[in-house]
Order: C-alpha cells, then sequence, then structure tokens
C-alpha cells in the first residue's frame, strides 16, 4: 500500500485511459493519418484529462484489434515513439499496457519511464484470443533485469474478453495471487472493455484483501464513480470520458471535468 501511496498524489486516484489509434500493423491501422495522426490524437486526450486535474492517465493500444498475446514489436516500439513526443508535456503518473503481453508491457515502461503498468500476470483463461496463461515470474524478474523495481505493477485478476479456467472464486483467486505473485494493486473487470465489473465483486475482493489496493478496471461511469469509489481504491476509466461515452471516440473535456468533480466529492475534497 505504501509503494501504491507513493506514487499516486491521492488516496482514491482515477487514472484516465489515453487509448492510441490502431498502431502500424494493425489491421485498423490509419496509413493517412500516420504516426503524426497517433501523436496528435494522444496529445488532445491527454491535454482533456490533465485539464481536468485527472490523478494520474495510462497509455493503451485497445484498437489494435483483433488482439494477440504477443504484441508486434511495432506496436510496442510505436506506443514509445508516441509517449516519447509526449513525455514533457505529461505532468501526472502515468502507466503503460501494451494488450495483451506482460513482457512488452513491462519492457514498454522501462524505455519511457512509466510509473505503473497493467496486464493480466497470472491465472488461466479460455478466452476469444485462445488459451490464456501468463507468466508473473517472469515479467517481475524481467521489471527487475531492465532496473525499474520501482515500477508498480496492476495486476488484473478477472480478465476481459475471457473466462477463468480456474474454479475458485474471484476473491479466492485475487488473494491466491497477492500471495503467490506479489502484486503492487489489484483490478477488477467486467467482460469487456467499458463494461462494469460488479459492486459486489469489488466488495468481495476488497473484503479479503484490506491491505492491498484493489481498484475498479472498466466501467466506471458518472452515475457510479461515487458508489465505486466507496468500496475500490481507485478506478481505471476510459469509455465514460469519451464523446457519447463511446471508447472509440476522442476524450471530451467536459465529460472528464464533471467526472472528477464527482470523484472529488466522493473522496470529501473541495
Amino acid at each position: 500500500m505504501k509503494k501504491f501511496e507513493r506514487v499516486f498524489a491521492t488516496a482514491r486516484p482515477v487514472i484516465g485511459m489515453v487509448h492510441l489509434g490502431a498502431l502500424p500493423g494493425a489491421p485498423l491501422y490509419d496509413p493517412e493519418a500516420g504516426l503524426e495522426g497517433l501523436v496528435e490524437a494522444a496529445r488532445a486526450d491527454l491535454e482533456a484529462l490533465q485539464t481536468a486535474r485527472i490523478d494520474a492517465v495510462m497509455f493503451g493500444n485497445e484498437n489494435d484489434r483483433p488482439y494477440e498475446f504477443s504484441a508486434d514489436i511495432a506496436s510496442t516500439a510505436t506506443m514509445a515513439y508516441v509517449i516519447g513526443r509526449l513525455r514533457e508535456e505529461i505532468t501526472v503518473p502515468f502507466g503503460v499496457n501494451v494488450l495483451w503481453d506482460p513482457m512488452s508491457t513491462v519492457a514498454l515502461a522501462a524505455a519511457t519511464g512509466a510509473a505503473f503498468v497493467r496486464e493480466i500476470f497470472t491465472g488461466a483463461y479460455a478466452s476469444d484470443m485462445g488459451i490464456w496463461s501468463p507468466d508473473a515470474g517472469a515479467a517481475m524478474r524481467y521489471r527487475n533485469r531492465l532496473g525499474r523495481d520501482d515500477c508498480l505493477m496492476l495486476y488484473n485478476v478477472s480478465a476481459e474478453f475471457a473466462d477463468s479456467l480456474d474454479r475458485r472464486t474471484l476473491p479466492d483467486r485475487a488473494r491466491s495471487a497477492v500471495f503467490s505473485s506479489v502484486p503492487d494493486a489489484v483490478l477488477v473487470s467486467g467482460q469487456i472493455t467499458g463494461e462494469a465489473a460488479a459492486l459486489s465483486d469489488l466488495e468481495a475482493v476488497k473484503a479479503v484483501l484490506p491491505e492491498t489496493p484493489v481498484l475498479a478496471n472498466t466501467g466506471v461511469r458518472h452515475d457510479t464513480v461515487s458508489e465505486v469509489l466507496s468500496v475500490a481504491d481507485g478506478c481505471v476509466v476510459g469509455s465514460a470520458l469519451k464523446v457519447d461515452g463511446n471508447t472509440w471516440n476522442p476524450v471530451d473535456p467536459e465529460r472528464v471535468i464533471d467526472f472528477m468533480a464527482r470523484a472529488r466529492a466522493a473522496r470529501g475534497e473541495t
């Protein structure tokens, strides 16, 4: 918990997503917009989030669909390029996530100086992409070999687009992951991007992990953020901050301002 608190300047932080456009090599990549298009779209989203005094941001490649377990080298390299172009403009703690590849995520964090990473690091799943079985031990050892043992590891313990092959309950899996794989925080997700995790799941996981930060990872909305933050130690939010609440649209500055006002009220801030 102390390591988590050192990275984030506030209790129960809100982490806003900067969803990059599809990257070179991905089927949805826009070659006409090119790299400059990716940079400018990310810059606009970053500015909107930071102007509304978001607590932290996270860069992700959600639009690199169909998803892969081993990310294209070009995806990781391009994400590093985009973040590098924006690095001097980032004024809040930032994290990275290369879907769905823990090793590439850690490498990107090392290359960009990210304060935290998010990924599926533990468990076994049947997913849209096939059987999913990441290796937390390899990812954390890689992080340390790259000299980034200070980088927070946020473990998503309920994978999107997938169903756990482990028949233990979610709280049991989360509690076991903390014991066996020493995450810095645990994230609870809904079934797909933009879909909320059940509040009962958040409550159950937090009940068995009182000393570990537990965050809501998907689907937090303006009308639910107060309730979510009454249980969780923070949240990751993307879709709710976009124009019309659509994951693939740009960030809407007014939606961010409204969301953060509600989050601050829920935290008892003026």
